[in-house]
């Protein structure tokens, strides 16, 4: 008998002994109404509890820098908008190799207490998000966010210490924040009274007349380089030589970053937003929710550069009465006012809501950090993408013997004063570096690398809106217009290298001739003596004329 045979008896047998083979169970469908009773509301702190990454907190090292770079940011735009000079102390202490303690105080303003809870213990809680000017805080997430991390990795709350004036009692808090409701929790409240600080250097005791100070214990690991809080502390000091920084280590090491700048910047103001930059259905909830009480009103009212006439241009290229009340617009004629107004030709934002750093204090910033032969900057004239309007600098640092030769050049970027340390290859900063020909300045390059040059290259970019890629704020995405200002920038601070290096090879060039020259003059001398029959004062004397001769020739040069 067949094999195959065999065994198909041998499994009758088997199923027959053991009986009919079970059924199997019913599956159980849910209903329409099961599927209801599971939907929730997801709180914003809930979906940043489980995507920290997009915060900037997807690994140790980097959840370190962001803590700090929270607390600097919301430090300097304090005492900015009070029109204090910052000064910032900036504190990291190992508690172990994965526990750091970050503590960072300024000398700005200080925060009235009832909003304490809400700043540090509830995402999404800011001043600046509907506000259309330069900042470096926008969306209200950044030191909430930190807090939420520490309180995640090591379960303390975040302490804060404020204090409003010379007279006023300073308050310490300590806040957890409820994922759940994304709402503060306070777990201790007190009133300090006086609140003092010991200098390290001198021990002295001093009493802080206003400031805050913000206090978190979080789960991350330090690591020296560019790349770590060192370097952001660093290239914050390039970017904002009106502050100054005091740092200390986690290995206790001090560094001081001293103010070169004696004024603030100039204070952005705030705008309406440009007709070019809305979308239709901003313009319709805008319409529906506007006091004005007409189309023509609205438009002038509501935006920038939209003057009256403009307004009625546009209401009329539009089709629509002058009269009709924009609570009352439909959907198509709202649509039809969205067209005409993209038609229309209108002026572009106004730039007095931007704060350039300025070409000379852009160099005065890299010097305080690199020390190069050749320095040159520059500051575009204001651009517009999206009906938001920005503003591009460029500078750089060359030579100077402490930068390597064979290397890729150095690059910072920045956003309104803010250094982008991570993702720098999806960067339009980086992306408009790489396709630039730094060939037609002297630059080596490498087709689609960055330059090889003895180089610090830095380009900021100020706006009341930074396109970031993604919520860490760690790379600007590639609109048209930026990439293309990005480009001119660096187009003209490479014209100025170019020179300066042209410049030095035919000082060079004309040194290497004028040495040979030099060489042979006693030869000269000789030969003229021998043809000549001169005695040999006669021939000094000779040989003397051309090396002054020679002189004068390099220094007219």
């Amino acid at each position: 008998m067949a094999q195959p045979q065999l065994k198909r008896i041998a499994r009758k047998e088997k199923l027959g002994r053991a009986g009919k083979k079970a059924a199997p169970k019913p599956v159980v469908r849910l209903t329409a109404h099961d599927l209801a009773a599971r939907q929730r509301e997801i709180s914003v702190s809930e979906f940043f509890t489980k995507n920290r990454h997009l915060l900037g907190f997807d690994s140790p090292a980097k959840a370190l820098l962001t803590t700090v770079k929270e607390a600097v940011d919301n430090a300097l735009d304090a005492c900015e908008e009070a029109g204090i000079l910052p000064d910032l102390l900036i504190e990291i202490g190992e508690i172990s190799e994965t526990r750091y303690r970050v503590a960072v105080q300024d000398n700005g303003p200080g925060i009235v207490k009832a909003q304490i809870p809400k700043i540090f213990g509830q995402l999404l809680y800011g001043s600046k998000f509907h506000t259309l000017r330069q900042a470096r805080g926008q969306q209200g997430i950044g030191i909430s966010a930190a807090g939420m991390y520490g309180q995640l990795t090591t379960g303390k709350p975040i302490r804060i210490i404020s204090k409003t004036g010379p007279t006023k009692p300073a308050h310490e808090f300590e806040i957890q924040i409820d994922t759940k409701r994304n709402q503060p929790v306070p777990v201790s409240d007190r009133e300090l009274g006086d609140w003092h600080v010991v200098d390290p250097t001198t021990g002295e005791k001093s009493t802080v007349e206003h400031g805050t100070k913000v206090e978190l214990e979080i789960e991350a690991t330090y690591k020296k380089g560019r790349h770590s809080v060192d370097g952001y502390v660093e290239q914050t000091a390039i970017a904002n030589p009106h502050a100054k920084v005091s740092y200390v280590a986690p290995d206790g090491e001090r560094h001081e970053y001293a103010r070169v700048a004696g004024e603030l910047p100039k204070a952005p103001l705030e705008i309406k937003p440009h007709p070019h930059g809305i979308e239709l259905g901003i313009l319709l909830k805008m319409l529906h929710e506007t006091k004005a009480r007409n189309i023509t009103s609205f438009l002038h009212a509501e935006f920038s550069r939209v003057s009256g006439p403009v307004a009625e241009e546009i209401v009329k290229s539009a089709g629509l009465p002058l009269s009709m009340s924009p609570p009352k617009a439909a959907r198509e004629q709202a649509e039809a006012l969205y067209n005409a107004i993209q038609a229309a030709k209108l002026m572009a934002p106004q730039s007095n809501v931007l704060s350039p750093i300025g070409d000379e204090l852009l160099i005065e910033g890299l010097k305080k950090q690199v020390t190069a032969d050749f320095y040159a900057a520059t500051s575009r004239s204001p651009a517009v993408y999206r009906g938001n309007p920005f503003l591009i600098e460029a500078a750089l640092a060359y030579g100077g013997g402490q930068l390597p030769a064979d290397e890729l050049v150095t690059m910072l970027r920045f956003a309104n004063r803010v250094p982008l340390l991570y993702q720098q290859s999806a960067c339009a900063i980086t992306k408009s570096v790489v396709s630039n020909t730094w060939k037609n300045y002297g630059i080596q390059q490498a087709r689609g690398a960055l330059p090889t040059a003895p180089m610090v290259l830095m380009v900021h970019i100020a706006s009341v809106w930074v396109p970031f890629t993604s919520e860490s704020k760690e790379a600007v995405a590639s609109y048209p217009e930026i990439v293309k200002e990005i480009k001119l920038a660096l187009q003209d601070v490479g014209r100025k290298l170019g020179l300066y290096i042209r410049r030095g090879l035919r000082e060079a060039d004309a040194e290497k001739k004028a040495s040979y020259i030099e060489k042979y003059i006693p030869h000269i001398g000789i030969a003229l003596q021998e043809i000549l029959g001169i005695d040999d004062k006669r021939k000094e004397k000779v040989c003397a004329t051309l090396k002054d001769t020679l002189e004068r020739s390099r220094k007219n040069e």
